[in-house]
């Protein structure tokens, strides 16, 4: 579908951009993308692809919005506590673009939400099996998986191809990571604003998906935000391992 006047207008800094251009928002427009997780992490990362005008987005939390919340998620406010998390964001996501599909899924994540026909899925869980269960069904499915977690000051994203590249997994990483607390992260303390450099990572990661642009399959990104430093390590598979080996 050809852009409109009114997107003409709200995307005009995309349109600015040669390697993005009116044929990569329609691209955006035409894409389908999961977030699991509507915490920390997916409120940032919702905004900036309903903001993008990504075409449809389905978020997936069983959870409803707590006083304890509010320090880090910032799609949510004080009046909002006791509701639906999928709810309130609805509602926020499509006041700011209402151009926007916003589905809703509140309910655990499971393999039929995961295997939805989605471009791809983005992991803003808080805990370690819902992970596994998104990189088994993304494998499956050949769907690029983003996943992405923060403890403390310190934050990581990995990022994984499965469209192109099938040799490595996220439970690749378990194994040679199992005691690492980032895999399991959902009764720690985290300050904000590292998730919100985490969250906007992985917007910015899937952008470069839709768009055509190469990813680094298996790449492990850490950001230390008490020292402003980032790193990277590339991730290493197991043969052994029960998806991918």
């Amino acid at each position: 579908m050809p852009l409109n006047d009114d997107d003409f207008m709200r995307y005009s800094r995309h349109l600015l951009m040669s390697d993005i251009g009116e044929s990569g928002q329609q691209k955006l427009s035409q894409a389908r993308v999961l977030i699991v997780g509507m915490g920390g992490l997916g409120c940032p990362v919702s905004l900036y692809l309903t903001a993008a005008g990504v075409g449809s987005i389905s978020i997936c939390d069983p959870d409803r919005v707590d006083k304890t919340n509010l320090q880090r998620q910032i799609l949510y406010e004080t009046a909002d506590c006791g509701n639906l998390k999928v709810a309130c964001a609805k509602d926020r996501l499509q006041a700011l673009n209402p151009s926007v599909v916003i589905d809703t899924f509140p309910c655990p994540i499971d393999e039929k939400i995961v295997a939805g026909n989605y471009d791809v899925v983005i992991d803003c869980s808080d805990n370690l099996a819902a992970r596994q269960l998104i990189n088994r069904v993304c494998y499956d499915e050949r769907v690029p998986f983003i996943s992405a977690a923060a403890i403390g000051w310190e934050g990581q994203l990995i990022m994984f191809d499965f469209a192109h590249c099938r040799d490595l997994c996220f439970n690749c990483i378990i194994n040679h990571s199992s005691a690492d607390p980032m895999m399991n992260c959902a009764n720690s303390g985290v300050v904000g604003p590292v998730l919100g450099v985490m969250g906007s990572l992985q917007a910015v990661t899937v952008m470069r998906i839709l768009l055509g642009f190469s990813l680094h399959h298996g790449e492990v990104q850490r950001y230390d935000g008490k020292r402003g430093q980032w790193f990277s390590v590339q991730g290493s598979s197991d043969k052994e391992c029960s998806v991918c080996g």
